[in-house]
This record gives C-alpha cells, sequence and structure tokens, in this order.
C-alpha cells in the first residue's frame, strides 16, 4: 500500500496562530519528556522502551492532558520508534553494514514547536473544513474545543487518512496522509532510461530507444547562489547559532522552491517513460557522494545543496505508482569511459591494473572517443550507466513492483543508442514560466504554472 503526502501552507488569522503554536509547543514538551524517559530507562537497564509504554506513564502528565488524547499518543509513539530505530541501527553497525555509530535520540532545543498528528477517525467534515478537536482539558481552560482548516479542492475527506501540523520557519503547513492507487500504464520492460545526476545539468537521461534530454539546473545554482550571499550577509558580526525572522522567511522560501524542483523534474522524467512505454529507469547514484566531496569552494557549495537525493526518492515514489522498475546502480567510471567505443565500466576499488578509457573529457559537457568524434559528455555517461547494469545483468537485480519484491534479468538492446542521440539532447527547463518553448515543454508533460 502507497501513501502520497500533500503541503498546504496555513494563512492563519491571530486567533489560529494562537491555537496552533500552544498545541505545537505542547508536543515539543511532551516529546521531551517522553526523551528523558526512554534515555533513563536506556541508561539505567540498557533496554528500549515499548510502543506502548510512554502513554501508561505519561497519561497524568500536564503536556498529554492538554492535547487530544490520540494526537498526545502519536506524539509519545514516534519517541518510542526513534529508540526502536536506534536499536536497529545499533544492530547494523556491529555487523559492519553502517560506517557511523548511530547516537541516541537527544533533546529538541528549549522552547520549540514539533509536529501534532491527528488519525482520521479524530476529524470530522463540516461545510467543506477539516474540524481538528482539541480536548477536554483545552475546552475547559479557554472554552474552546476545535479549530477548523479548509479541505483542499484535490482531495476529498474519504481519501484522507491523516492529518498533521507542521510548525517550520515561523509558518504552518498542514500534511494531508492519503492513499494512492497504482496507475495501470502500458509500459515495456524492454526499454530503459539511463539517468545521470549532476550540477547544471541536474538530470541527463538517455533511453534505448533513441530519446535523451537534460534538465537544466542553472537555476537551482542561482536560487543557491542568492540565498547563501543573503545569509552571509545577515549573519556578519553575529554569533554562532544567530537566527531571525528574517533567516526564517528566506530560508523557507528557499526551501518552498527546492520542493516545487524537485516534484516538476520528477514529473518530466515519468512522464517522458509514460509517453515512450519506458519501463525501466536506471539512475546513477553513488552512496555517501556529499560526504567529504571536494570539488573548490564554489561547486561543494552548489552540489552540497542541491536536493538530488530528494529528487531520485521523488522518482522512486512515482516509479512504484506507474509500474516502472527503478534500479539504483553505483556510477564509478561511466563518466571516464567512452560508450561508443564499448569501454569495459570497473566497479569502484575493482579496478583492473593498466585500464585506461579510450576517450577523453576534454571540457565540461564534450566528450571525444577514440575516432574523433564529440558527444555531449553528460549524455555519454547516462548511456554508460545502462550499459554498468548490463554487465551485472546475470546477477540479477531485486527490485519493488508494487508490493512484491522481485529479481530481474537485465539485457537491453543498446543499437538505437547512436552518436546523434548522444550529441543533441532536448534541453528542459522546469523553472521559466516566462519563455513560450518552456511552457509548452511543461505543458505537455503534464506540469501547470
Amino acid at each position: 500500500m502507497m501513501y502520497g503526502c500533500q503541503q498546504n501552507l496555513i494563512s492563519p488569522d491571530k486567533h489560529l496562530v494562537a491555537i496552533l503554536e500552544f498545541i505545537c509547543s505542547e508536543s515539543h514538551k511532551l516529546t521531551n519528556c517522553g526523551i528523558y524517559y526512554a534515555r533513563q530507562l536506556y541508561f539505567k537497564t540498557y533496554k528500549i522502551i515499548g510502543k506502548f509504554d510512554l502513554e501508561k506513564e505519561y497519561k497524568t502528565n500536564k503536556h498529554y492532558q492538554v492535547l487530544y488524547s490520540q494526537a498526545a499518543q502519536q506524539v509519545l509513539r514516534t519517541v518510542a520508534e526513534s529508540f526502536k530505530s536506534f536499536k536497529e541501527l545499533s544492530k547494523k553497525y556491529r555487523k559492519g553494514e553502517l560506517t557511523d555509530k548511530p547516537r541516541l535520540p537527544k533533546y529538541r532545543k528549549k522552547g520549540g514547536l514539533s509536529l501534532v498528528t491527528y488519525p482520521k477517525q479524530a476529524l470530522k467534515l463540516v461545510e467543506n473544513q477539516i474540524r481538528i478537536p482539541l480536548g477536554k482539558t483545552v475546552k475547559r481552560w479557554f472554552e474552546i474545543d476545535s479549530f477548523y482548516i479548509p479541505i483542499p479542492s484535490n482531495l476529498s475527506f474519504q481519501e484522507i487518512k491523516e492529518l498533521r501540523i507542521l510548525p517550520r520557519n515561523k509558518c504552518f503547513y498542514v500534511e494531508f496522509i492519503y492513499e494512492i492507487q497504482p496507475v495501470k500504464t502500458e509500459v515495456n520492460d524492454e526499454y530503459v532510461l539511463g539517468i545521470d545526476p549532476g550540477l547544471n545539468n541536474w538530470l541527463t537521461g538517455v533511453s534505448n530507444l533513441g530519446t535523451s534530454f537534460i534538465i537544466d539546473g542553472k537555476h537551482l545554482k542561482s536560487v543557491n547562489r542568492w540565498y547563501n550571499k543573503q545569509l552571509a550577509t545577515l549573519k556578519e558580526g553575529k554569533p554562532q547559532g544567530f537566527w531571525s525572522t528574517k533567516l526564517a522567511l528566506i530560508t523557507e522560501k528557499r526551501n518552498r522552491q527546492m520542493r516545487d524542483s524537485v516534484n516538476k523534474a520528477a514529473r518530466l522524467v515519468i512522464n517522458h517513460c509514460l509517453e515512450h512505454q519506458i519501463g525501466v529507469i536506471v539512475f546513477g547514484w553513488n552512496e555517501q557522494q556529499k560526504k567529504n566531496v571536494n570539488l573548490g569552494k564554489k561547486n561543494n557549495q552548489s552540489f552540497v545543496s542541491i536536493p538530488t537525493g530528494k529528487l531520485k526518492e521523488r522518482i522512486k515514489q512515482l516509479c512504484q505508482q506507474y509500474g516502472i522498475k527503478f534500479i539504483e546502480t553505483e556510477e564509478s567510471y561511466t563518466s571516464k569511459a567512452s560508450f561508443l567505443d564499448n569501454d569495459w565500466l570497473p566497479t569502484f576499488g575493482e579496478k583492473p591494473e593498466g585500464w585506461q578509457s579510450s576517450g577523453k573529457r576534454i571540457k565540461r559537457g564534450l566528450y571525444r572517443a577514440a575516432n574523433e568524434e564529440l558527444i555531449n559528455a553528460d549524455c555519454n555517461g547516462s548511456a554508460n550507466i545502462i550499459r554498468k547494469v548490463i554487465q551485472r545483468g546475470q546477477e540479477g537485480f531485486p527490485h519493488k513492483r508494487g508490493n512484491k519484491e522481485v529479481s530481474t534479468t537485465l539485457k537491453f538492446d543498446l543499437s538505437r543508442v547512436s552518436r546523434g542521440v548522444l550529441t543533441r539532447p532536448q534541453k528542459l527547463k522546469f523553472w521559466s514560466a516566462k519563455k513560450t518553448q518552456s511552457n509548452a515543454v511543461l505543458t505537455h508533460c503534464g506540469v501547470s504554472f
């Protein structure tokens, strides 16, 4: 079963702001109470708190009682789940499956606000608005028993499974959790799209059908650069840890732009697959590739700030919804090796002695093959990502189709990936609302402004 999350910004009046701040601050305090009890239990007995133990312990706590009972239960269960995750990660660390040692959940900073979650059974629909209860204690203190949030026009009340109030950077959001139904599509598992992530070219895709495209990432770099300049100006001469309303506003604006970019770019990729009946996506990705990266001061700042990992996960989610296989593979030597010359692609750390590529990347964006032919360097990398999984295809790749874990052997025909495909990819600019060509591309792909 798949679930989606729709996030809407709340524009509250001063009365609703007071209510939201109150319940989120109480959730914050109750979270710290739960963390304290769970930490002390671990320090004294080395036991991990049970899922329902905190609810039994804190039923008489004032922070528990001022929240609606089911919302308070969700807060404490989330704390218990975080300690359970710590236990599971510790087991993996001892087995050598993790490189970084996990740590116990820490306390939240004093005076903060925290997430509040309401299950479906606590909600009611009243005249196109969702009634959210506050509990008997709040009613007794303030004579208020509920507040209301408008229901989105693209969701029905029956579809909603859970509602969350999320405070972030001086703003409040409402998140609607709903069940996603799989979409039946006609895709062919013999058609594959290789994706190579980058910076200026955020995603470069090449398929064995003879199509290629580049999703432009220069706008994202520009957004990050402007944000970092504003950040440096506002923090100049201020102590470490300084924060202000202005910083919160520009940070939230930047985060919204990033989230919007991730959704639009992922939709462009999926719609390209659906249009050409592509049934497999191979995404080149190196684990912890942003850790200890050394691309220079300017490139480091852009590379680390671009949410490529979130984009990968978003594409993966949409693949599950539309029945497309998603395969993630490490991309070592895919940019260095020549696709046209069929160079062998070694795995990172296993390069044979004396291995050398036939071609060479002569400058940014341009690759020269052994016969002096020039092609796009990122397209060369994308095509090699497909070749990399073909080399390992006889081992079988585990992946999910729907809710089932299956394994498949990969054999793709790359005869239609010619020099022309690797030389002239289509450039997609999802971020421009002014240029007619960009609007046409997005409209064709089902993205609206």
